[in-house]
């Protein structure tokens, strides 16, 4: 484990490794930020977000919990959600959950988990809705892996229902939303591939919160 102190040196290497590329590089980070991608992950330390991406500080807005969740009920992930979309404009919003994710694997368990309990209820709710599937699934690491999978639709799909997201998809054509999926023992991103205008459509019926009721029929469209 690196030390404590360690930090400050490495904090240091790293400036000057990014002025000997860039002479300028602390004064064009300090300048507003406009990142183009709002990243939503796990909180998992082996999951980096910018450098799995490839990107540089500045490029991303990022947002990290325990397993990735959009819960509507937390005032964090609906401020930054909300922030990132009115004030920065991102164009894409990244649910990015991991293979071999412990809590993921935890909300698997039949185990009182003690104040984790209602956080990782909502996991627990997604493979209740998907039961049928995993029941299918024998293997109990692919049956893991499954569930991953969908909590990232899911929550993907929790996006989908805010306002915010809704109303300036509206207006502009964006924020798209999309669904991936780390692999720690490789390295790649996997891409679910998130129908956003299918899954839009799908649940306007019930979440359409566009403000533009007249121009949409009961399919959102």
């Amino acid at each position: 484990m690196v030390g404590y102190k360690q930090l400050f040196e490495n904090n240091k290497k790293w400036v000057e490794e990014k002025k000997a590329k860039d002479a300028s590089f602390f004064e064009k980070l300090a300048r507003d930020q406009q990142p183009g991608f709002l990243y939503i992950g796990c909180s998992d330390s082996r999951v980096p977000a910018n450098e799995i991406m490839g990107l540089e500080p500045g490029d991303v807005f990022v947002h990290r919990n325990v397993a990735n969740l959009v819960n509507n009920s937390d005032l964090n992930v609906m401020s930054v959600i909300n922030y990132a979309v009115k004030h920065l404009q991102v164009k894409h919003i990244i649910i990015c959950g991991h293979y071999n994710c412990g809590g993921v694997k935890a909300a698997m368990t039949p185990k009182d988990m003690g104040i984790l309990n209602p956080w990782l209820r909502n996991i627990r709710d997604v493979y209740r809705l998907h039961a049928s599937e995993l029941d299918t699934i024998t293997n109990e690491h692919d049956r893991y892996n499954r569930l991953v999978e969908l909590n990232v639709i899911e929550q993907a799909t929790n996006v989908i229902k805010t306002a915010v997201v809704q109303q300036c998809y509206q207006k502009t054509g964006y924020p798209i939303v999309h669904g991936w999926v780390f692999d720690l023992h490789t390295g790649i991103l996997n891409d679910l591939d998130i129908k956003f205008e299918t899954i839009l459509h799908q649940i306007q019926k019930i979440y359409n919160l566009t403000g533009f009721d007249s121009t949409f029929n009961e399919y959102g469209e």
